[in-house]
């Protein structure tokens, strides 16, 4: 059944988000100081037994210098036609970057895929190979509450400058053309992607798919479904807590992040989808500013629309990276 408000209304929604006087302040202050740590790419030839693609197993400088794991995969033999216009993804939640032999499509259709771990997941629904070496205060199960405390502590400050961080590896690689870069996600990547779009200039497109990380103070009283409930289950202990809460999670929202950015997107929400439910998707999307444009999926839950997806979007990528 439909789980949010749908037609005119999702146009019209814009979200509750309160913007804090000092969030550009504070994201030029994070991406300077992960900038200080050269991002020293590493990429290393990996033999996965396959013809049609060249993978490549990366390691660079995320925040604080941490090294974040990655594949690159791109057309077998692409060193002869390089540089190479690249697609940069993020995963959903509880991913990692799985095997190299997992994710061959954007390299199928002539791109430079490059695919970045998400640090200390990993053990949801695909391996994972980088930790997360920063600890937290409290928090529930799950990574919604980690370092909640404060946005200087809380997780997302880590794996959202992790995410920047992977559009300027791709920019350092050789193989790759730093002036036709895309950035891609589904759920928790669909969040990144659309954090990344507001703080990195120049991409030349940007995917969110069934977006996360979207209107929080909405989102977490309109649906029971995790990981969003993992919130709510820590202000359910931490019942004092509200604004405190509330107010980090505003310097990691989508909304907000949306309304800097500028690049050409390509949006969808599915109107069943207890996970990331469509207001808050619309959210964002309302509040985008560059070029947009939005497809619902009408029956279909947090899958989105799938392989469906993959196919409507391939024009699309050809249409901005050639």
């Amino acid at each position: 059944m439909y789980t949010d408000i749908t037609g005119p209304e999702l146009l019209a929604h814009r979200g509750s988000v309160i913007e804090p006087d000092d969030f550009d302040r504070f994201w030029s202050t994070t991406l300077d100081q992960a900038r200080q740590h050269p991002i020293d790419v590493e990429v290393d030839r990996a033999d996965t037994g396959l013809s049609t693609v060249d993978t490549y197993d990366v390691t660079f400088a995320g925040w604080a210098g941490q090294r974040i794991r990655a594949w690159l995969t791109v057309p077998a033999g692409s060193t002869a036609d390089a540089p190479l216009p690249a697609v940069v993804e993020y995963l959903g939640y509880g991913g990692g970057r799985g095997l190299a032999t997992e994710h061959l499509l954007w390299a199928s259709a002539g791109y430079a895929h490059l695919l970045m771990d998400t640090r200390g997941q990993g053990s949801g629904w695909s391996v994972g190979d980088t930790p997360d070496p920063d600890g937290s205060g409290p928090s529930t199960g799950g990574f919604m509450t980690r370092g909640v405390e404060s946005p200087e502590t809380y997780y997302y400050r880590r794996l959202t400058t992790d995410a920047v961080r992977a559009v300027d590896a791709a920019r350092a690689v050789d193989l790759i053309d730093p002036a036709r870069i895309a950035v891609l996600g589904t759920s928790q990547g669909g969040g990144l992607a659309i954090a990344v779009s507001g703080l990195v200039d120049g991409l030349a497109g940007v995917f969110p798919r069934v977006p996360f990380l979207c209107d929080f103070p909405r989102a977490t009283v309109i649906t029971d479904a995790f990981p969003y409930r993992e919130i709510a289950q820590y202000l359910t202990v931490h019942r004092t807590d509200r604004d405190r809460v509330f107010g980090t999670l505003a310097y990691f929202d989508g909304v907000l992040h949306a309304a800097r950015a500028t690049a050409p997107s390509w949006w969808s929400t599915a109107l069943m989808d207890p996970t990331c439910p469509p207001s808050t998707v619309y959210a964002a999307y309302n509040a985008y500013g560059g070029p947009k444009e939005m497809t619902v999926w009408e029956f279909n839950g947090h899958e989105g629309g799938g392989p469906h997806e993959d196919v409507a979007t391939l024009p699309r990528l050809r249409s901005v990276l050639g």
